[in-house]
């Protein structure tokens, strides 16, 4: 037998690395695109974007990070820190939603959680820096003020779901938490509800404070803040919606709230049980909004629970995005950004009419 060809030199490279030229090619697009839109260094349109990247993976074009990597001083890796994010179901979109902008901008995310250490976070931080990323997310489970750790050093950062102290200056994202509750609020207003109660957490927060306060305001623009408010607190878990739900609805049928909007959708879960340990249904005799759209809970219920949706994902992409246009700018942020997301009601089956709006219909 005749010894079998060897591929030449080129045919052996071309399989180890598809070309900037034939993703061009393929996508129907200049070189020149290609590299933009795979590298975020100028803008490019979305679908152009979308395009070449769904190509390029196609393909399996791997640019050559290392040689641009040394070029550039950078590594190509972005860190996330957080207090719990990596292991809470909801709060992980924002990882999803940083994984997303990354990949489109050609970087590497690596995730550590400190699962609310702060010294073990002080020693993340360092080892990332070690790790010599190009810039980091520090992001919160909750809307929370941050203070700037030491450990950063000069480190292009961005806050995800928090804000600076005050003596701090970087770009940050979190939920508009006024809007959260003037949403839920305007719902049950739209329903017929007059009675409206309150299950607050205990917790001094940024999320709590701004979200009673968006429901004081959202009933007096609705006529409805001439009366005592309906409030009840308790921790931020089901336990504290029991206790809370059973402060507003064990009295009178006249007084007890026709609707309860929750601090989140655990909180939420602990007034269903409340209600039905009193013999009351649920939306028939009390509708209930919560926060989060935490799936687990908020599907999971019966009926399922209308809850103001936090928009972790967007804030992930908008995080990731932001850092690494600051780390494109040299690490100086032209104008330091406070951005506060507004929040979308997400409609199920735990509101309807009260009953005296029923009956007369």
């Amino acid at each position: 037998m005749g010894r079998p060809e060897r591929p030449n030199a080129a045919a052996r490279d071309g399989a180890r690395r598809v070309s900037i030229a034939a993703v061009a090619a393929a996508a129907g697009v200049s070189p020149t695109t290609v590299s933009h839109a795979l590298s975020g260094s100028r803008s490019v349109r979305a679908e152009t974007r979308e395009r070449v990247i769904r190509v390029a993976e196609e393909l399996g074009y791997a640019p050559n990070r290392l040689a641009s990597g040394l070029r550039l001083r950078r590594t190509g890796v972005i860190g996330l820190a957080s207090d719990h994010i990596a292991t809470t179901p909801f709060a992980g979109l924002i990882v999803q939603g940083a994984q997303e902008a990354a990949r489109e901008r050609g970087a590497v995310l690596m995730v550590v959680d400190s699962e609310g250490d702060h010294e073990l976070e002080a020693r993340q931080l360092r080892s990332l820096i070690d790790h010599r990323v190009d810039g980091i997310l520090l992001a919160r489970m909750f809307h929370q003020h941050v203070p700037r750790p030491d450990a950063l050093g000069s480190t292009p950062v961005v806050l995800v779901d928090a804000v600076p102290e005050s003596d701090w200056h970087v770009p940050s994202i979190a939920p508009e938490e006024h809007s959260i509750a003037t949403v839920a609020i305007e719902h049950l207003v739209e329903h017929g509800h007059r009675r409206i109660g309150l299950a607050m957490t205990t917790d001094d927060s940024l999320a709590g404070r701004g979200r009673e306060a968006g429901f004081h305001t959202a009933l007096t623009e609705a006529g409805l803040g001439g009366t005592a408010p309906l409030v009840a607190r308790g921790s931020s878990d089901a336990a504290g919606g029991r206790a809370a739900g059973r402060r507003l609805l064990d009295r009178a049928v006249s007084e007890r709230p026709t609707a309860i909007f929750c601090f989140n959708d655990q909180m939420a879960m602990g007034v269903y049980q409340a209600a039905a340990a009193l013999g009351l249904a649920v939306p028939a005799d009390c509708s209930v909004v919560g926060v989060d759209d935490l799936g687990i809970v908020a599907a999971a219920l019966d009926p399922g629970l209308t809850t103001v949706a936090l928009p972790h994902r967007e804030m992930g992409r908008w995080g990731m995005s932001t850092l690494l246009d600051l780390i494109d700018s040299g690490g100086q942020a032209r104008d330091v950004e406070q951005v506060q997301l507004r929040c979308e009601l997400v409609e199920r089956a735990s509101v309807a009419a009260p009953p005296d709006v029923r009956l007369r219909r």
